[in-house]
């Protein structure tokens, strides 16, 4: 009888540490004396939220919980399963308890995937320490999941993996001839190894997924051939989630740094968003928006060439779109910087909410119609081009009902400078149209 072949386990799962001694990054939260080494050491567990982007450990630490503490690991995947699973694994942790004595650890992964619904099911049982609860996300907690469980479960953020962490992750592999690659023949130089860490992007599951995938096409080598390497690496691509945090993350970022007037920061941004895949008729859109909202009428050019961007890039698509985005990109952080619109249309949109729909004054309505005329529409109006300098001087444009509001405060930058001014000569014709009324 032929024994059954051995099941194939990726180098990533071989390589996952057995204990925390083995276990490279997060020392923030795994160091000497720090609060989840503590929790751990001190078997003081309890529900927990491992927040990170992928590859940083977040599953292995919830297998490392589960051995430390003696409790069974049971997983569950929120893509896959549903409230029957979740009721079905409870039942079974609540006998293990009753009969062994022995706790469940319910390991749930994306756990931001679970609905409402699917959340409420497991929460009493998180409460009455049927289970201990340990759940992973890539996307903020804060958004994904209910105040219940997240009032139940203390948060944990797990970091991206530096490249001289990862890099040791890969000599670990190299190096273990149990579990790694320390029985092959294959040689990797320091240089090549650098290659894969930088392209893993803080994800050592890619990492060591790369590793042995360079170690397969060069096995009969004897080395590590740099067209292999090239042939793995090409496909690789920046972290970029377009629907989730690291998506809102680089897009404050690039609006930040248009904002601050640092025109090199925001071209990394912007090089980044477009590097993972962002789609650019999206970034043209935001530009557009920079451009009114922190430049304005100090630089109205700004919103203009913006305007110009999206239409190439709609036009011709990448990269001679990518090009012109990039352009306005400069130009908007270079410029010179307003928000007296952005703040005085807030402050308008406040007052048109709060004062409700108050009447348009007669001498400012519209009057087509003899009826409308004789009910006094557009009666003593004052048509401004009649008027010395084109200015009706004390007229009102308000509501009667509320005190004219000034908005509108352009500040001492750019064209902004000479609109002031003209406001300001404006303001005076007011006053002394007001002290000849009297």
């Amino acid at each position: 009888m032929t024994a059954a072949p051995r099941q194939f386990r990726p180098l990533a799962d071989r390589m996952r540490p057995r204990n925390l001694d083995e276990f490279i990054g997060q020392s923030h939260l795994l160091g000497a004396g720090k609060p989840l080494r503590q929790a751990v050491a001190a078997g003081q567990l309890h529900s927990m939220l491992f927040w990170g982007p992928p590859g940083t450990g977040k599953t292995t630490l919830a297998h490392l919980l589960a051995t430390g503490s003696g409790a069974e690991f049971v997983a569950l995947s929120a893509v896959l399963a549903g409230v029957k699973d979740v009721r079905q694994a409870v039942e079974v942790a609540r006998k293990r308890l009753q009969v062994e004595r022995r706790q469940t650890l319910l390991f749930v992964d994306e756990v931001h995937r679970f609905n409402k619904a699917q959340q409420d099911a497991f929460l009493p049982f998180v409460e009455d320490g049927t289970v201990l609860f340990v759940g992973a996300t890539t996307e903020n907690p804060s958004f994904e999941l209910n105040n219940a469980l997240l009032s139940r479960a203390r948060t944990y953020v797990l970091k991206r993996l530096g490249k001289d962490e990862l890099s040791a992750i890969l000599q670990q592999a190299l190096t273990d001839s149990e579990r790694g690659l320390g029985a092959a023949h294959t040689r990797i130089t320091d240089a090549q190894m650098t290659r894969i860490a930088v392209a893993a992007d803080g994800d050592a599951r890619r990492a060591l997924t790369m590793l042995e995938i360079i170690f397969d096409l060069s096995s009969d080598q004897g080395a590590v051939d740099d067209t292999a390497l090239d042939e793995v690496l090409a496909g690789g691509v920046r972290r970029f989630d377009k629907g989730g945090e690291a998506f809102y993350d680089q897009i404050s970022a690039l609006h930040k740094a248009v904002r601050g007037s640092a025109p090199d920061a925001a071209l990394y941004w912007l090089a980044r968003m477009l590097d993972g895949g962002c789609d650019a008729l999206y970034l043209a859109r935001r530009v557009v928006r920079m451009a009114s909202e922190d430049i304005g009428n100090a630089d109205p050019r700004a919103l203009t060439l913006a305007l110009e961007a999206w239409q190439v890039q709609e036009r011709l698509g990448s990269p001679e779109g990518d090009l012109a985005i990039a352009q306005a990109v400069v130009y908007l952080a270079c410029a010179a910087k307003s928000n007296a619109v952005y703040t005085a249309f807030k402050a308008a949109m406040k007052d048109a909410r709060q004062h409700g729909s108050l009447d348009v004054p007669l001498h400012l309505r519209n009057a087509p119609t003899r009826l409308m005329k004789e009910l006094d529409y557009g009666r003593r109006y004052r048509y401004a081009h009649d008027e010395p300098e084109a200015y009706a001087a004390g007229e009102r444009y308000f509501p009667d009902e509320m005190t004219p509001t000034r908005y509108y405060q352009p500040v001492e930058r750019g064209l902004e400078q000479r609109i002031a001014q003209k406001l300001a000569h404006l303001r005076e014709l007011d006053r002394r149209a007001a002290r000849d009324d009297k």
